[in-house]
């Protein structure tokens, strides 16, 4: 005797800018688009640490840290059990990744959209310099090679 259970599907969660997010994958790439931010890092009520960074790296790897120093984040999302979304009065999200009573709020400065438009400008800006650099350098070969001919 088989006994068949029906094939129901779950859907996939819709978190719309509120709502818990335990799967790591989906940390990250809320993580991913941050740039700067305000941090504040609590243990219950009491305030451990204060302040403004920028997120440099977001991983997952069980051997490494979680590390916020010199205006540097590097998250790592296994160092949590899960990250809360949540709204402020003035509808601003902010991302609470929670760990046994210990809260790493981050409080982002700029949108996804933002953050991906000035990497954008500073990849063009870094491309222009180097085509000057490469160009000014072959300005400077012919003009040697000109003056061996004398």
């Amino acid at each position: 005797m088989s006994h068949h259970l029906p094939d129901t599907r779950i859907p996939a969660p819709c978190i719309v800018n509120t709502g818990i997010i335990v799967n790591k994958l989906d940390m990250r790439r809320l993580l991913a688009d941050l740039g700067r931010v305000h941090y504040i890092y609590t243990h219950g009520d009491q305030l451990l640490s204060e302040g403004e960074g920028d997120v440099m790296e977001v991983f997952a790897n069980p051997q490494r840290s979680t590390l916020v120093a010199n205006k540097a984040l590097y998250l790592n999302v296994l160092s949590f059990d899960y990250l809360e979304l949540k709204q402020s009065p003035q509808q601003e999200t902010y991302l609470d990744l929670m760990q046994e009573g210990v809260c790493l709020r981050l409080v982002p400065h700029s949108t996804p959209l933002q953050e991906r438009r000035d990497r954008s400008l500073n990849v063009s800006a870094i491309e222009a310099m180097m085509e000057q650099v490469l160009s000014a350098r072959w300005d400077a070969e012919i003009d040697d090679d000109s003056s061996d001919s004398f």
